[in-house]
C-alpha cells in the first residue's frame, strides 16, 4: 500500500525541491496540481506537452515518487460558463497527457452553485446539479476513453454530489469505464453526521466496490461547534476501523494526505505507516 501527499501542501516550489521534500518524509506518491505546486505553471489549457509531462514524471521518479493523481479540480456548475469551459478544457488536456505523466488519474470534485466558495447551496441538491455534472463529466469521460486515461471523482457534503449515493448515481448515469472514485470521508462530514463517519465509509465501500483508487487521509476535531481538520493521528477519525478494511480490500489504492501542514507530515506519516504495518 502506498502513502502519498498533495505535494503543494509543502508550499509552491520547483519539482525537484518538492520531490525531495516528499521523499524525505517517506511518501511513495504525490497528488500533483501543477498551478498550485510548481512555480511558473498556470495550469491552463494549452500549457502542457509530452516533453513537460515526461519531465515531471522523471523528476519525481528520480526520488522514487509516483504521480498518483493530477489534480485538475474545477466547478462544473459555476455561474461563469466561460470559466467552466476554460477549466473543462484544462481537465481534458490533463487527460490527453495523463499517460505521459505516468499518472494514475486526473481528479476533480463536483462543484457548488456558490461558485468559488465551494460550499453548501440548496441548489446543489436539485436535479439540475446532477444533470449538469452528467453533461460535463460525460464529455470528459469520452476524452478519457479516447486517450486511454482515467478520471477520479470525489464527493463532498457541501457539493453537488453530497453523499456516496449521489456520486454513484452520477457515475452510473455517465456509464463510462474511465471513471473511478476518490474517497474522502472528512469531505462527507458535517456536524449532523460526523459521529456516523464509519457508516459513511462503509457505504462508500459498498457502493463503489473495486472502483475506489484513492483514499484522502485526513483527521479532525470538533471545535466551537464546528468540524476542524487537524494533524492526522491527533483527532477523532476512526483509523483503527477504516485502515484494516482499506488494506484488506484495496491493497493497490493510494492513501493521499490532503491539507496536512509540513510540520505535521512526519508524525502523521509514521502514525499511518505504523498502523498499516501492524495489520
Amino acid at each position: 500500500m502506498k502513502i502519498g501527499v498533495r505535494v503543494h501542501d509543502f508550499g509552491k516550489s520547483d519539482a525537484v525541491t518538492l520531490a525531495k521534500k516528499a521523499k524525505a518524509v517517506g511518501f511513495d506518491a504525490v497528488q500533483l496540481v501543477l498551478n498550485k505546486a510548481i512555480e511558473g505553471e498556470s495550469g491552463l489549457a494549452g500549457t502542457l506537452s509530452k516533453e513537460k509531462a515526461n519531465y515531471y514524471y522523471e523528476t519525481f521518479k528520480n526520488e522514487g515518487i509516483e504521480i498518483a493523481m493530477l489534480g485538475a479540480y474545477f466547478n462544473p456548475v459555476h455561474s461563469d460558463k466561460a470559466k467552466v469551459e476554460q477549466l473543462k478544457a484544462k481537465f481534458a488536456e490533463h487527460l490527453v497527457y495523463e499517460n505521459d505523466f505516468h499518472a494514475g488519474f486526473v481528479g476533480s470534485e463536483t462543484g457548488s452553485y456558490n461558485d468559488d466558495k465551494w460550499t453548501y447551496n440548496p441548489l446543489n441538491r436539485e436535479p439540475a446539479a446532477l444533470e449538469e455534472n452528467i453533461k460535463i463529466f460525460g464529455d470528459l469521460a469520452k476524452v478519457a476513453e479516447e486517450n486511454n486515461a482515467k478520471i477520479a471523482l470525489e464527493g463532498a457534503f457541501g457539493h453537488c454530489m453530497w453523499n456516496p449515493d449521489r456520486l454513484k448515481e452520477l457515475v452510473d448515469k455517465i456509464g463510462s469505464n474511465s471513471i473511478y472514485y476518490t474517497v474522502d470521508i472528512y469531505n462527507y462530514l458535517a456536524m449532523e453526521n460526523y459521529q456516523k463517519h464509519t457508516e459513511i465509509f462503509d457505504r462508500c465501500l459498498e457502493l463503489f466496490k473495486d472502483r475506489i483508487v484513492i483514499f484522502h487521509i485526513k483527521d479532525f476535531v470538533v471545535e466551537d461547534g464546528a468540524l476542524k481538520q487537524c494533524c492526522i493521528g491527533k483527532g477523532i477519525m476512526n483509523f483503527d476501523y477504516m485502515l484494516p478494511k482499506i488494506k484488506a480490500n484495496y491493497p493497490n489504492a493510494y492513501l493521499i494526505f490532503e491539507g496536512s501542514k509540513p510540520e505535521d507530515m512526519e508524525f502523521s506519516f509514521n502514525f499511518i505507516n505504523n498502523k498499516l504495518k501492524s495489520l
